[in-house]
Parts: structure tokens; C-alpha cells; sequence
């Protein structure tokens, strides 16, 4: 049975339903391939809607797709039911980057931030779910939209997920993005405003999207203070950023000017990128990485792959988790945020 394609926010965006078109990319020039490949789709079918995934490093195995199934269902206000079995109990268990291993990264990034070499990374952690038995994914999105109504619910080719971050979104013309960085357990939001260390994370994010965009939007604009965004499990500053496109700059182009961002990566990014592939055990795949869907006129909306999971085809599922590393970072406190970060995925996925 083919997975479902869905991308939805607030209620809105699209079910794919029917065979699939498929477009995979892989390496440095990813992007540039896949634009290409949509263009010539877009400009034979001008009613199409393409969901994407892309990994977080270009240098990932787990490449990059585009589907374009037969036909694409705009959701408006309800999304439709969409599993048909009950979800079955799953277990947890450690995956390659160890607690124990990633509180060492933490404290070894930690020293490098503190010594000048880099200001900010970002290191995830893994865990695999194995379920009890075969797992509806439909059912598994039913769950995810249920708990989490004010995120990004997405499945795309066996990445299933609820994120509370907007990468960007475009409508005619008009560009939307929410930065989110700095996070403490639901209710305590004030504790993050208090925060040196959080509050500069948050700028160090805030200040990279809008580096990514200066060249190619006009009226560029965002709120000078973040405020908390409240969700059912964290509460995390954010920002919100708006303009318009001046250049032509496609959607696809704007997501690769953006990512990875300093909330998934660190700054400067390069430095950034470099710590993360010699301190991180495990490949993050897509996670944190752009999800989402765009069309023939040039709309689209992709969020930052964050509470999610990847499906093996082992039947079992792989989900992430990070935090932000700064030179005061302690590492066990870093873990505990992994933690809370791991649970939307965890409880839709019934792993206690």
C-alpha cells in the first residue's frame, strides 16, 4: 500500500491521492537538479503540486525527492481521516549517537565555541521505535494533526512529522518564515526570555534567515523582540519574517538559500556544518531538513523536518532530536531538551 503524501498547516495545504510521479537527487548540486526537473514537469502540467523532501547535508545518502502524485486535494479548515487501523505499541531504544555520546559532543563543541573557533552548533541526537506490529501510517497522521493542530503534519516518502517551524512559505510573490531557536518544557516561556544563553541563540537564527533573504526579497520585515510560541509539549522564542520577492527568485531557490539555517546548523555555517560531521555519530538523513510542497505558479510552503521520523523499510522508524550547543551549553542539560524534543514523535508513535 503506497504512503500517504500530505502536507498541512493550520488546517490548510494538500493530500496527494493516486500514482506518483518521482524525481530522486543526490549531491552537491541537488537543487539546481531537482529545479530543473520540476520546471520541466510544471511546464507540461500546470495544475500540478509537487511534495518534497531534502536531506539535511547535500552529502547525505538519503538524497533528496520530489513526488508529484495524480492528483492533488487542497485541504481547507478539516483534514480527512486518514488511517484505518489502530496505532500499535512501540519500544525505544538508544540509536547511534548514544546519551552518553552526546553529552561528550555537547561538552567537546561546547570547549570549541568557547575557545573562538565556531559561535553556535546545533547536535542531534537518534533513536529507533520499533513497533509492535505494522504501523497505518495514515493513522500515525491522524494522530500527529490531532496533537499538534498549529504545526506543519507531514508525510513525504516515509518522513512523518509535526513541526512547529516554518522555513518559508510563498504566495503570490509574498514571502512568510518563522524562525524558531531557544527552548524549555511547555509554560516556560518567561524563563526563555530571561535567558542570555537562548536569547542569543535565537539572534544567531534569526540573523542568518534574514542574511539568506536580503538578496532577493524587497519590504523586508520582522519583529525586532522574539516572543514565546506556546505548544502542547515546549514553549520556544520565535520571529517572524515577511516580504516580497524582488528578483524572481523561485520557491525551491529561496528554500536552498535558507537552508540550513543557524536554528538546525550553527554560525557561522560552514565552521558550523564541519563540527557537526566530525561530533555526530549517525547520519541525520532528512531530518531537519526542508519538507513540504510547492506548485506550477510558483506557491509553495516548506517547514524544517523537526519532531518527526523516518520510516525503514525494516518497518522501523528513526526519529531525531537536537539542541542548540553555546559556549555555556551543559551537556546534561542539552540532553534533556533532545528529551522533550523526542516526545510529539515518541507519543504519536505510542513509545512511552
Amino acid at each position: 500500500m503506497p504512503l500517504p503524501l500530505v502536507f498541512v498547516r493550520d488546517g490548510h495545504g494538500w493530500l496527494g491521492e493516486g500514482a506518483v510521479r518521482r524525481g530522486d537527487f543526490r549531491g552537491p548540486e541537488l537543487y539546481a537538479a531537482a529545479r530543473a526537473w520540476w520546471g520541466r514537469l510544471a511546464a507540461e502540467d500546470p495544475s500540478a503540486v509537487a511534495f518534497g523532501s531534502f536531506p539535511f547535508d547535500p552529502r547525505s545518502p538519503a538524497g533528496a525527492s520530489l513526488l508529484v502524485p495524480q492528483r492533488a486535494v487542497r485541504v481547507e479548515g478539516v483534514l480527512p481521516r486518514l488511517g484505518v487501523a489502530p496505532l500499535p505499541t512501540a519500544r525505544v531504544r538508544e540509536g547511534a549517537m548514544t546519551a552518553a555520546a552526546y553529552q561528550a559532543a555537547v561538552a567537546a563543541a561546547a570547549a570549541e565555541i568557547a575557545a573562538g573557533s565556531v559561535q553556535k552548533v546545533v547536535l542531534a541526537r537518534d533513536v529507533i521505535v520499533d513497533p509492535d506490529g505494522p504501523v497505518d501510517a495514515g493513522a500515525l497522521l491522524d494522530a500527529l494533526h490531532a496533537a499538534h493542530p498549529d504545526t506543519s503534519v507531514f508525510g513525504v516518502d516515509g518522513l512523518f512529522g509535526a513541526s512547529p517551524e516554518t522555513l518559508i512559505t510563498v504566495h503570490e510573490g509574498r514571502v512568510t518564515a518563522r524562525v524558531l531557536a531557544g527552548t524549555a518544557a511547555s509554560g516556560a516561556g518567561t524563563s526563555l526570555l530571561n535567558s542570555a544563553k537562548d536569547v542569543a541563540e535565537h539572534a544567531f537564527a534569526v540573523d542568518s534567515v534574514l542574511d539568506a533573504l536580503r538578496p532577493h526579497l524587497a519590504d523586508l520585515a520582522w519583529s525586532r523582540e522574539p516572543y514565546v510560541l506556546e505548544l502542547p509539549h515546549l514553549s520556544h522564542l520565535a520571529t517572524d519574517v515577511a516580504g516580497r520577492i524582488a528578483d524572481g527568485t523561485d520557491v525551491l531557490a529561496l528554500v536552498e538559500a535558507l537552508h540550513p539555517t543557524a536554528a538546525v546548523a550553527g554560525t557561522p555555517t560552514p565552521v558550523a556544518m564541519a563540527r557537526i560531521r566530525a561530533l555526530e555519530a549517525v547520519d541525520r538523513g532528512r531530518y531537519a531538513g526542508p519538507v513540504g510542497w510547492m506548485n506550477a505558479r510558483g506557491d509553495g510552503e516548506w517547514a524544517i523536518a523537526l519532531r518527526c521520523a523516518q520510516l525503514g523499510q525494516d518497518g522501523r522508524f528513526r526519529a531525531f532530536a537536537g539542541a542548540g550547543v553555546m559556549a555555556e551549553s551543559d551537556p546534561a542539560a542539552e540532553l534533556a531538551e533532545t528529551e522533550l524534543k523526542l516526545r510529539p514523535i515518541l507519543d504519536a508513535l505510542r513509545a512511552p
